[in-house]
Formats: C-alpha cells, sequence, structure tokens
C-alpha cells in the first residue's frame, strides 16, 4: 500500500474501534493436579515407634481431649481468662487426657518442655495428662478456625518452629494444641485426643512419623 494512504487508513481503524485480529498466545503445558495419594496420609504408631521416642528427640503433638460440640466458641467475643466462652471439654475428655497422660509415663516416653494453647480446654487437658508437671502457655498455638489468614500466620510460624528446632537431652518437646491448627500447617486434621509424632530436621523443617489415637495405647503398651 502507498505509504501516503497506510496513516489515514490506521487513523480510520482507530477511530471506529476496529483492531486487527490477534494470536493467541501458545499457553505451554497445562500443569496437572496432584494425585489424591500426594494427599496427606495417616501412619499408625508401632511398638518401633514407641522404642524410638524413648530415646527423645522427637517433637509431640497432642489435640486436647473430648470436647461438647454442641457448644461452640463464643467467637468473636472469646474470653482466654472466661471458660464459659469457650468450647469446653467433656469430663470424658479429662478423663481421656488423663490416661494419654499415663500412657506416656507407662510407656517410658520422656517429656520435656511442654507449650500449650491458650484455651481452656487445652489447659485443663495438660493438667489431667500430666498433673504438677511444668507448662508454658503460649499464645501462639491459639486456635486457628476462627482466624484470618494474617492472624493465622505467626502460630503456624509457631507451631513449625516447635516442631522443626533440635530437642536435646533425651527428651520429646511437647505441644498440646488443636486440630485445625495441624490441617493448616500440613493438611492433617487428628481427632481429639490422638498424639502425632513428628522428627525435628531444623531451619523449619520436620518430617510426620506416626499418629496415636487414644485407643491405640492398650495394644502399644503390652
Amino acid at each position: 500500500m502507498n505509504k501516503a494512504l497506510l496513516l489515514p487508513a490506521v487513523l480510520f481503524m482507530l477511530a471506529v474501534g476496529f483492531a486487527p485480529p490477534v494470536r493467541a498466545l501458545d499457553p505451554g503445558p497445562v500443569a496437572s493436579l496432584p494425585p489424591a495419594a500426594a494427599r496427606f496420609v495417616e501412619h499408625t504408631a508401632s511398638a518401633e515407634t514407641i522404642r524410638q521416642l524413648r530415646a527423645g528427640g522427637f517433637a509431640l503433638y497432642l489435640r486436647h481431649g473430648y470436647t461438647d460440640n454442641t457448644r461452640a466458641d463464643r467467637v468473636p467475643s472469646v474470653d482466654l481468662n472466661d471458660c464459659s466462652t469457650q468450647r469446653p471439654l467433656t469430663e470424658e475428655g479429662r478423663q481421656v487426657a488423663a490416661r494419654v497422660g499415663e500412657a506416656l509415663r507407662r510407656a517410658k516416653i520422656p517429656i520435656g518442655d511442654i507449650h500449650v494453647s491458650p484455651l481452656c480446654r487445652v489447659r485443663e487437658s495438660t493438667l489431667a495428662a500430666f498433673p504438677g508437671q511444668i507448662h508454658v502457655v503460649d499464645r501462639d498455638l491459639m486456635y486457628t478456625a476462627n482466624l484470618t489468614a494474617g492472624q493465622k500466620a505467626p502460630i503456624i510460624a509457631r507451631t513449625r518452629k516447635l516442631l522443626s528446632s533440635p530437642v536435646a537431652g533425651g527428651r520429646n518437646r511437647l505441644l498440646v494444641a488443636h486440630g485445625p491448627n495441624l490441617m493448616d500447617l500440613i493438611g492433617y486434621f487428628p481427632k481429639e485426643a490422638t498424639l502425632v509424632v513428628f522428627r525435628p530436621k531444623g531451619e523449619g523443617r520436620f518430617d510426620y512419623v506416626a499418629s496415636i489415637p487414644p485407643g491405640l495405647w492398650s495394644e502399644l503398651l503390652r
């Protein structure tokens, strides 16, 4: 086309909103979804797990005892100093927590520092399981289910640190907290009163080893 005629033609097309066809870009390979097998798989502890725990060096995560699910946390007005504003532990929940603590002692699994969520159901579970034993109430182990992503971030970071930091002295570190917190961290929602075993690897890394639901202790202690 004559250059003298080209400019008027372009100006005309712009004026009427005409645009030349654009060739679709090559999208490239499409990332496949992870297979179902890649989802979290719960492993049941064995007698060998107990033997290893006796030597220490592990991080243990205990979800609190059974609770009354008909009485939810009074969000957003939960008061850490008022247990009536929180989902309560049941009497059976206290008893199962006490049995888990007794099972750990019978299995001769040494417990060092204990870090617990500030909610009443966790503190009561800890007192039932480990009467008289010193523990640290850690606000950064708070229940995450009703929090925003920003509010969850320090809790997930704290949990990761406690599960990944090396444990010295022939003992095991224990966290007593909530199911949703582990779900947010590793995609695993343990049932109430389940003990979860992790192997710390340092620098924010850890391996999931196995889980001990409350009904398994009798078999492991034979």
